[in-house]
């Protein structure tokens, strides 16, 4: 057993999908909107549901939603979701596809006042990521006083499927919150990549 597999975080378990994403992806300070906007969105359609389930269907769910470009999201009409409710590659779930186009509108919104996606979500941090220091998975919250401020601004600006909850996965997918375990090689590489 290599090092990084003795230490890391144990959620990933043994399924390669789910270590390369937690070797790769989870915890990396994420800087760029559209990327922010996809993740929040995937999020949203996981509730309910296993990460693991919406991370075996992102490519699918890439292709159906247009690369998660909010622009032509932000434009779908009443066929184009019929369209994506035949849609056996993704979750079908009608309140979250239209979830998915409100808040796209709101991401739009947001980016012709000037408060940039981004922007926003990373002044709740001060821009920088906030890094944990957790032992055990049990020691890990469902939820913070941030990830709850967070969702009820981005619920007033009309966003949909972001509740305390989700919000914090998504912090923690990406690198707002460091929540690698303390052990696991992946704190420090993601600590660092914050700085």
């Amino acid at each position: 057993m290599s090092q990084i597999a003795a230490k890391r975080c144990p959620w990933p378990g043994t399924d390669p999908l789910y270590i390369a994403y937690h070797d790769e992806e989870w915890g990396v300070p994420e800087r760029d909107g559209h990327a922010l906007y996809e993740k929040l969105v995937l999020d949203g359609f996981q509730a309910g549901l296993s990460w693991i389930t919406i991370l075996r269907k992102r490519d699918a769910f890439r292709r159906a939603f247009d690369a998660f470009d909010p622009e032509k999201i932000a434009r779908y009409t009443p066929k184009k979701v019929e369209r994506l409710m035949g849609d056996a590659g993704i979750v079908r779930n009608r309140l979250k596809i239209e979830g998915a186009i409100l808040s796209a509108r709101a991401f739009l919104d947001m980016e012709e006042t000037g408060d940039g996606f981004a922007a926003f979500l990373w002044d709740f941090t001060g821009g920088k990521p906030i890094v944990n220091r957790y032992k055990t998975i049990k020691q890990i919250p469902a939820e913070t006083a941030l990830s709850r401020a967070i969702s009820k601004e981005l619920k007033s600006r009309g966003f949909k499927f972001c509740g305390p909850t989700i919000v914090y996965a998504f912090m923690q997918a990406t690198g707002m919150v460091n929540d690698h375990l303390i052990a696991c090689p992946r704190h420090a590489a993601c600590e660092k990549l914050g700085r």
